[in-house]
């Protein structure tokens, strides 16, 4: 069933954060970071990197809640290895999800359905990850709506032109390559933000899924269809 790395969840998010941040640490002693934002006069990728950050400090603390859920169920197993319990026993398994689905799990008794509670348990933790994903996609949109803004940012010199001497032509040019560095650098923000924050969003969706499928199996193995393990009633 489970091993004991799978409650390492929030290790593992660590080793990725830091992965980004020392690829972003490289970016800015290059000057790389600096670049982008200077050049970025629509102040876009300043928003990008902002709800990144914000996403990621989320992630983490998902990552971090996700992990002692998987630890729980690692608990659960344990418990379930023995063929009888001593009454109350789920009352002993930590607060979360994993434990309150098996305190809903024995109380449910015979005839429930455990499909329900183990498919409420996985609605639950994608819940969770909705709004990751939805920034995720936000950061992608806001790359794109900067591309529009640096594209106007080239155009409007055009239309205040009055003539085609070189002065005019330098002036122009520059004006252009401006409008253009804004739409390069915050459609580069974006699709690297976006894609880092989907790939962090990945893992954590990995994860569910594996403890909503080991959470069934368990219940599978260990509850038949004629309600919950036998338990032991303490001596009078």
């Amino acid at each position: 069933m489970f091993e004991m790395k799978d409650a390492h969840l929030l290790l593992r998010a660590l080793i990725i954060a830091g992965l980004i941040g020392f690829a972003f640490f490289i970016a800015l002693d290059q000057g790389l970071v600096r670049l982008a934002l200077d050049s970025d006069k629509s102040r876009i990728s300043y928003v990008i990197l902002s709800l990144y950050l914000l996403a990621s400090m989320q992630w983490l603390f998902l990552a971090y809640r996700l992990g002692r859920e998987r630890a729980a169920a690692l608990t659960l197993e344990s418990v379930l290895a023995g063929s009888v319990r001593d009454a109350g026993w789920e009352d002993g398994l930590p607060d979360g999800l994993v434990g309150q689905f098996v305190r809903n799990l024995v109380r449910k008794g015979e005839g429930g359905d455990a499909e329900v509670l183990v498919t409420a348990v996985g609605d639950e933790l994608a819940n969770g990850h909705a709004l990751g994903h939805f920034v995720s996609d936000a950061l992608l949109r806001l790359g794109l709506l900067g591309t529009i803004v640096g594209f106007i940012f080239m155009l409007l010199p055009i239309a205040e032109m009055e003539g085609f001497d070189a002065g005019m032509m330098q002036s122009l040019l520059t004006a252009m390559s401006g409008g253009m560095a804004v739409a390069l650098y915050t459609t580069l923000t974006g699709l690297i933000t976006s894609t880092l924050l989907k790939l962090q969003y990945h893992v954590l969706d990995a994860s569910a899924a594996a403890l909503v499928t080991r959470l069934s199996v368990l219940v599978d193995v260990h509850f038949d269809r004629k309600g919950p393990p036998p338990t032991r009633q303490a001596a009078v």
